[in-house]
């Protein structure tokens, strides 16, 4: 098992070591040339010398006539911040369990608030799948739950009641791979918006898991299997080992890091 990173480690200090760091996750295997993908070691050379003028890290592909380093084709390609830097925010988005802020990397960066912005989106956008398969296509099951939320104080001026006045907000969990999608529904969620959002991430042959909600009373049977907690009974997990604890769980983690680290999120 990999040893956890913490603020000690080189890699968020020293900018050899970062690149280091970044070379054994990219390449486990060997460097490989991300203008023509050879990863012939005979036809990749390292480019090195006494005088030191060329970049750290760069090597040099005899198939293609290119020139590459580990940062070619990712986010952090032609960027002016530092890889330690890269390395640290990457890092704490991670590590903090309610999320984190783009001030908060501002300030223990040592960056301009909008070098921050722009480092987290670009963190966010290297986490989204390319090619993104069905949940529960490996035989798993995937649990099902909406919520509504709404970063207010029922003590603010001009709070109002009503799920209406709330955020919809549904989530998927493959219980197999660990992953969670979600998903913003415009006003309140529908049996009619609740299937399309299942229709298109979700295996028809998996194992749906969700509360007794009437949502997913006609959608259940599309799926290879419907199984339902009876929360109102008190049943969290049935007796064939099901439950929503895990989809429930994230919706408590999602509401803390809303109140706690976010003030304002934008439905997209």
């Amino acid at each position: 098992m990999a040893k956890a990173a913490t603020f000690q480690d080189p890699m968020f200090h020293v900018e050899t070591k970062a690149r280091e760091a970044l070379e054994a996750v990219r390449w486990p295997d060997g460097p490989i040339c991300p203008h023509c993908g050879s990863s012939d070691p005979d036809k990749l050379a390292k480019v090195e010398g006494a005088k030191q003028s060329h970049r750290p890290g760069l090597y040099y592909c005899n198939d293609c006539k290119g020139q590459f380093t580990v940062t070619v084709g990712t986010v952090f390609e032609r960027s002016k911040v530092p890889l330690t830097k890269w390395w640290m925010a990457a890092h704490m988005m991670n590590s903090g369990k309610n999320g984190v802020s783009a001030h908060e990397i501002h300030r223990a960066l040592k960056v301009t608030y909008k070098t921050a912005w722009f480092m987290m989106h670009r963190l966010r956008e290297a986490m989204i799948e390319a090619a993104p398969t069905p949940m529960g296509s490996l035989g798993g099951a995937v649990q099902s739950d909406e919520t509504y939320y709404l970063n207010t104080s029922k003590r603010a001026k001009g709070y109002k009641k009503g799920l209406s006045q709330k955020a919809a907000v549904l989530a998927l969990v493959d219980e197999t791979t660990k992953t969670v999608r979600t998903f913003h529904i415009d006003k309140t969620a529908t049996a009619a918006k609740v299937e399309q959002i299942l229709f298109t991430n979700v295996n028809r042959k998996a194992t749906l898991v969700t509360d007794e909600s009437n949502l997913y009373k006609v959608l259940g049977k599309e799926f290879g299997d419907h199984q339902k907690m009876n929360h109102s009974a008190r049943e969290y997990v049935n007796e064939g080992g099901y439950t929503t604890n895990n989809v429930e769980n994230f919706f408590g983690v999602f509401k803390r890091g809303m109140r706690g680290t976010c003030s304002a999120v934008s439905s997209t």
